[in-house]
């Protein structure tokens, strides 16, 4: 499915990444079960395994690259989708505690059956964001959540700041054109502010990973319902 082995190591080299033959086979499985699961399930519209190897795989390594996660955090991936960025992550990096967080409960047995295949131990959760972030195991329990979604900043921030714990971060992958200063204030309310931007490319793409550090609790009012974030940001 994915290019050949040598192929993907000189891509991934091309980037400042190291790939093993075994997390090679472990890409090119989860590659083949996405591509054939995508026939029932809308899960990407990206298919195309050069695709698939430099915006879904390569695009969510980059992420622990540029923001050096350290060993053995908590990290929740909020609708996460088919898995990105987490579970290629978890693939470089099986340190790290994954939790898997989706709306849409067909994706969460997507993910639940690609992570036996795979043999990856996570933790899968079906639900809204903005539910989950109130329950008590949840919330502020993480060292970093993360979301690579088309939604602004602001109301991303609502949805994933809640989950994080004082002193971890809140990390957001972003288009070129995220006005982040537009942001400020809700991250500052919801109990953040922004750390760093990381500029980088992906093939001839600009990329932004918006990194937020967790500094003061999240007052217990947010998030709001999807409908109130809908209609206003903060």
């Amino acid at each position: 499915m994915l290019p050949d082995l040598q192929k993907c190591f000189d891509e991934f080299k091309k980037y400042g990444l190291d790939l093993t033959e075994t997390q090679y086979e472990k890409f090119n499985k989860y590659a083949e079960f996405l591509v054939e699961y995508n026939k029932n399930v809308n899960l990407t519209s990206i298919t195309e395994p050069q695709e698939i190897l430099t915006k879904h795989f390569i695009d969510s390594i980059l992420l622990e690259k540029y923001t050096d996660i350290p060993h053995n955090m908590s990290l929740i991936d909020v609708g996460t989708g088919a898995g990105f960025p987490s579970l290629p992550l978890k693939i470089i990096r099986n340190d790290i505690k994954v939790t898997l967080l989706d709306s849409l409960a067909k994706r969460i047995t997507f993910l639940e059956k690609l992570c036996v295949l795979l043999e990856i131990d996570a933790e899968f959760i079906h639900g809204r964001a903005e539910d989950i972030a109130r329950k008590p195991e949840y919330r502020e329990k993480f060292d970093f959540s993360c979301a690579r979604a088309v939604a602004n900043l602001s109301v991303l921030s609502e949805y994933c700041i809640p989950f994080v714990k004082n002193g971890g971060y809140f990390l957001s992958m972003k288009g070129p054109n995220e006005n982040i200063s537009s942001s400020d204030n809700a991250i500052k309310i919801l109990g953040g502010k922004v750390d760093r931007i990381i500029d980088y490319k992906l093939e001839s793409d600009s990329r932004k990973i918006i990194v937020v550090k967790k500094i003061s609790q999240t007052p217990t009012k947010y998030p709001r319902n999807s409908g109130q974030i809908k209609k206003k940001s903060l």
